[in-house]
């Protein structure tokens, strides 16, 4: 069991994650991945050039050659290691986390996040302490990398027929969240014909504007901005922009298995085949994959497991519920940037508002909450969760615990970054799914 790795990398605050735990896990990973060429970026929290320095020294220590990206999403670097047919690569983010915390997301050559089972492996090479140096006169150079923003621009202009949106001229709201957005997202939606307006489109790594997580409470100035600006749509991504959520023209804040659904539905038409999605998604999604044609794999909670099994069926295209979504025919990583397009897209084809589109998604209601619980509680509290639950309905245990019921469902499972456990219900009606959610609290709270 990794004692550092989440579902995708490490997060940790500076008491954890100093330059030197940062050196030493970098160059476990620079061995397990025998060494070559390896890219870096990191997002622009104020940690992160003291942890690009480290993370660099760590690399060039196990034997690998350094392109360092600078400050880019998460997205850009998951895009150029296949690009540049690297041996993988080392993002310095968070994420969604508050400003003090930081992270390590490393990437394979496939530009698949390592995953807590992979990640244990390397933890043993960081554990022993014994790694693989090289000579002082077999170290390699650390070149910078100017040119990843343009070209995974480039990219994602080609994944849109440039006509629709030039013919419509829509009105969006950009919420760049004072992260790694502002670096792509204005400037392309201004290319496609819109007439743009950003909120927290400047740099800064303490998030003055709000915070990262683009939840309903931290984006209620992107709502109001929509509805005064008469827009068309508004726009919110996280601190290194893998996450995409959507305001509609009514100001109605979109959660991420809806704006999902509607990718699945968008990508369906185009080709048929497998979706990937997680245990913790709306059953939206399987419903339009249905209606679609396509067909449905659960996997994990986490980016490494949807990029896995992408990979592996050849799917279509795979999402989370928080608002992540792979296209896979651009990378195989999370990319909040072809997510934005393809629905403005499909609006300006339809020539239908944001907020029709989603009420043609099969309707579903969710309730959520949050429960501190310790990491050496975790593993003990779903045991106990399960058995508590036992005949209530069919059991799903690939990650966490669901139940799945007639025409509803509810999950409990760990966070794999913060020391909470996580407990999801859905229903056809709010009521039902507020009602589910309380029931099965209150038995994780008796536990």
């Amino acid at each position: 069991m990794a004692k550092y790795f989440g579902t995708y990398g490490i997060r940790g605050k500076l008491d954890m994650l100093t330059p030197e735990f940062a050196l030493r896990m970098s160059s476990a990973f620079g061995e397990h991945i025998n060494g070559g060429k390896v890219l870096v970026g990191r997002d622009a929290r104020l940690s992160g050039e003291m942890l690009e320095h480290a993370v660099i020294a760590g690399l060039l220590s196990s034997g690998c050659s350094v392109l360092n990206l600078g400050i880019v999403p998460l997205s850009t670097l998951e895009f150029e290691i296949r690009k540049l047919s690297a041996a993988g690569g080392v993002m310095i983010t968070a994420s969604h986390n508050p400003p003090e915390w930081n992270g390590l997301k490393f990437a394979d050559k496939d530009s698949i996040g390592i995953s807590r089972e992979d990640g244990a492996e390397i933890e043993k090479v960081f554990e022993s302490g014994r790694f693989k140096k090289a000579d002082w006169n077999q170290l390699k150079k650390v070149e910078n990398y100017p040119l990843a923003l343009e070209e995974h621009a480039d990219a994602l202009r080609k994944t849109i027929e440039r006509r629709h949106t030039l013919k419509e001229s829509p009105k969006v709201v950009l919420d760049c969240g004072n992260g790694v957005a502002s670096l792509i997202a204005p400037k392309l939606f201004k290319e496609f014909g819109c007439k743009v307006t950003t909120l927290n489109s400047q740099l800064d790594g303490s998030f003055p504007g709000r915070n990262s997580e683009p939840t309903p409470q931290n984006l209620q100035e992107l709502m109001k901005a929509v509805v005064a600006l008469k827009a068309d749509m508004g726009v919110a991504w996280d601190g290194d922009a893998d996450r995409v959520i959507f305001i509609d023209e009514k100001g109605g804040y979109i959660y991420g298995d809806k704006s999902f659904a509607l990718c699945v539905d968008i990508a369906l038409r185009q080709r048929k085949g497998p979706v990937v999605t997680t245990v913790a998604t709306s059953n939206a999604v399987a419903d339009v994959a249905k209606e679609r044609g396509g067909s449905i794999e659960y996997v994990k909670v986490g980016g490494p497991y949807l990029s896995r099994r992408t990979k592996e069926l050849n799917a279509v295209i795979a999402g989370e519920e928080a608002g992540g979504v792979i296209w896979p025919e651009v990378h195989l990583g999370k990319d909040g940037f072809i997510t934005a397009l393809k629905i403005l897209e499909r609006m300006c084809k339809d020539g239908r508002p944001l907020s029709s589109l989603i009420a043609g998604m099969p309707a579903y209601y969710n309730s959520k909450a949050r429960l501190e619980c310790p990491p050496d509680r975790k593993q003990t509290v779903l045991k106990k969760f399960k058995e508590k639950v036992r005949g209530d309905g069919k059991i799903n245990d690939m990650d966490g615990v669901r139940i799945d019921f007639d025409d509803s469902w509810v999950i409990l499972r760990a966070s794999g970054t913060e020391n909470l456990m996580r407990i999801f219900a859905e229903a056809r009606s709010q009521k039902k799914a507020d009602e589910i959610l309380r029931k099965y609290k209150r038995i994780v709270e008796k536990l």
